[in-house]
């Protein structure tokens, strides 16, 4: 037999169809009739299937069921983590600074401290430092640094200029420059207005050099970078370096926030500094 005739013959087995006759047991007589071929049969089994897959689709997905599948809350489960981090983290840092407020007024009830060397806010800070309390560990570590650059021979220009070609700047964070750079005000930066916890970048590969809260600047962090340079990012809501930390260029640092008392609303105060010089951030970086 060719092939031909066996796929002939195949199909018409598949399509034969079979009756199926119910009868009633005392009269004999044909009650229901089920006229059904295999192919049929295979068709409606098949169909079946399908829709019991679906329908146990559907009540898992809309059900709790959902949440006992291996795997399926992995991605959920993760943001909740690293959001509850972040919190605690912020939480621990407010309470500490609370806790040394509170000390201070204390101290200040006690007559152990002067009154004149409490600033406006919520620290004690060395009143040769107006922005930020350094440690002496951070003090020791900012001096090593800068008597080990003296002598880096790339730092021998005194002109910002000449080291551009060699230098990219990366946008420290996305947003809308709302005030600009005015040494002449006091207003040594730019104010980039943008959304709350929006991610702060470190606008050059550098160092961690100072890490902490100001009263008026709230969050802070400043980066040492090559060539002279050092970038500033105030305002911010959480650091996420510390210092002596190395930073790659267009790493994630800290989060916009509104902290400090001069601040107006969740934005980053962004200055670059070009060997104890201010230099306009435009100059370097293209922000809209």
């Amino acid at each position: 037999m060719s092939d031909i005739s066996r796929k002939v013959a195949f199909w018409k087995k598949m399509r034969f169809k079979y009756k199926l006759s119910f009868l009633n047991e005392n009269t004999l007589e044909e009650v229901f009739t089920l006229r059904l071929s295999r192919l049929s049969g295979l068709m409606t089994v098949a169909v079946f299937v399908a829709i019991l897959i679906a329908l146990t689709s559907i009540v898992i997905i809309i059900t709790p069921i959902r949440n006992y599948l291996p795997g399926y809350l992995d991605s959920e489960v993760r943001e909740i983590m690293i959001d509850n981090a972040l919190r605690t983290d912020s939480l621990q840092q407010k309470l500490m600074i609370q806790s040394q407020y509170l000390n201070n007024v204390s101290a200040i009830l006690r007559g152990d401290m002067p009154i004149d060397e409490v600033r406006r806010g919520d620290t004690v800070l060395d009143n040769s430092n107006l922005n930020i309390e350094k440690s002496k560990q951070t003090a020791e570590f900012i001096r090593n640094y800068e008597e080990e650059e003296r002598y880096n021979l790339n730092v021998i220009s005194q002109t910002p200029s000449v080291h551009l070609d060699n230098l990219f700047f990366y946008k420290p964070v996305k947003g809308v420059v709302s005030s600009e750079f005015n040494a002449k005000e006091n207003h040594f930066g730019i104010d980039i207005a943008a959304k709350p916890k929006e991610s702060v970048l470190a606008t050059l590969k550098g160092t961690v050099i100072s890490a902490g809260f100001d009263a008026n600047y709230g969050y802070v962090i400043h980066l040492q970078h090559s060539n002279g340079y050092v970038s500033v990012y105030k305002h911010n809501e959480l650091l996420l370096k510390k210092t002596g930390e190395e930073v790659d260029s267009g790493e994630v640092i800290a989060l916009v926030g509104n902290t400090g008392s001069l601040s107006t609303g969740d934005h980053l105060h962004f200055e670059l500094w070009y060997k104890g010089k201010a230099v306009d951030p435009r100059e370097y970086i293209k922000f809209n």
